[in-house]
């Protein structure tokens, strides 16, 4: 049974894995970059990591640090 999942998307896609996430039980995690910072997919994940290396930054095509986000979180992807 999956406890922690890590989406790594962002906008509705991420909102409706997260809403149903909660009915389930399941925790999540986010990544995000810092232009989405203030995102509603980083404020109701319940826990979120900026993968941006500057603020120019807004690249989510970062699979090794995701999948080293998710093993160091527990959660799956």
């Amino acid at each position: 049974m999956i406890k922690k999942i890590l989406v790594a998307n962002r906008g509705e896609i991420a909102m409706r894995i997260f809403r149903t996430c909660r009915v389930m039980n399941i925790s999540t995690v986010a990544v995000y970059t810092h232009v989405d910072r203030g995102a509603l997919h980083v404020r109701y994940a319940e826990e979120a990591y900026c993968i941006s290396e500057s603020p120019e930054d807004t690249s989510y095509l970062k699979p090794e640090l995701i999948l080293s986000i998710a093993k160091k979180t527990g959660a799956a992807i």
